[in-house]
């Protein structure tokens, strides 16, 4: 058999170390660890260790090992994203349909956000965002209600933002100032944030965990709204989100 060129082994053997765990064997020694993958017992002690530090795996009390919060982690965070798509689907389009624009659902990933689902309007403007487009989540509304969640100064060390327009929070002290805003009024509006003569209205959708999960919003081909327009969009908009976090079982708190 052909061996892969780009393999990275030491992945390769971290991989396999964790498939280890299963049902049946929900905690294994460092030895046995080494047994079932033919490796040296410095070699999967190393990897034990890695992992570790990563909180892929924890150790125990007798210094047996089983899966850490890592591991869980990455599970939950697929199925939520997986609930997101397949229950905003139907939202998404019926936005679209509603305002006549282009709608999009968006989750975080590190400091971008991620379009997961997209709707245009027939015989219109449409924007060119994609499923899997990614943007830097500080320089749009959309991703500023994603990281409602989130701690903004550890996510953004640096301090210093990149700017792509002149409305582009430049420092971490602006972003948050502007995300308190959007939360406190439930909704955020940009004019030319991210890219000019564009505007959006996003809203946050939310899990049984209260916790924000998903972006929902609209794209406008203007650098401006009417004032009765932007009211309707973000009605509209804000009731999408609303649905959405129903179905994603959302209940506000007492």
């Amino acid at each position: 058999m052909l061996k892969n060129p780009y393999l990275v082994p030491g992945l390769a053997r971290g991989l396999r170390l964790l498939q280890l765990f299963r049902p049946a064997c929900p905690v294994i020694g460092a030895p046995e660890i080494a047994r079932e993958l033919e490796l040296p017992r410095t070699t999967a002690f190393r990897l034990l260790q890695t992992l570790e530090t990563l909180e892929f795996v924890e150790r125990t009390a007798n210094g047996t090992f089983k899966l850490g919060p890592a591991v869980l982690r990455l599970g939950f965070e697929f199925i939520a994203s997986q609930d997101v798509t397949e229950y905003g689907r139907d939202v998404v389009e019926r936005l679209c349909v509603g305002t006549g624009l282009s709608s999009q659902l968006a989750i975080l990933d590190g400091r971008e956000l991620v379009v997961v689902l997209k709707k245009n309007p027939a015989g219109a403007i449409v924007s060119n965002v994609q499923v899997g487009t990614r943007m830097p989540a500080h320089a749009t509304v959309v991703g500023r209600v994603l990281l409602q969640d989130t701690d903004v100064r550890k996510l953004f060390s640096e301090g210093r933002l990149k700017h792509y327009t002149a409305h582009t929070p430049k420092s971490v002290t602006e972003l948050e100032r502007l995300i308190a805003e959007d939360r406190s009024r439930g909704y955020a509006v940009s004019e030319s944030a991210y890219e000019s003569g564009i505007s959006a209205i996003a809203a946050p959708v939310r899990n049984h965990e209260q916790r924000v999960v998903a972006a929902m919003s609209v794209i406008v081909f203007q650098s401006g709204l009417e004032p009765r327009r932007r009211s309707k969009l973000i009605q509209a908009t804000l009731a999408a989100a609303a649905e959405l976090s129903r179905r994603l079982s959302y209940r506000e708190a007492a």
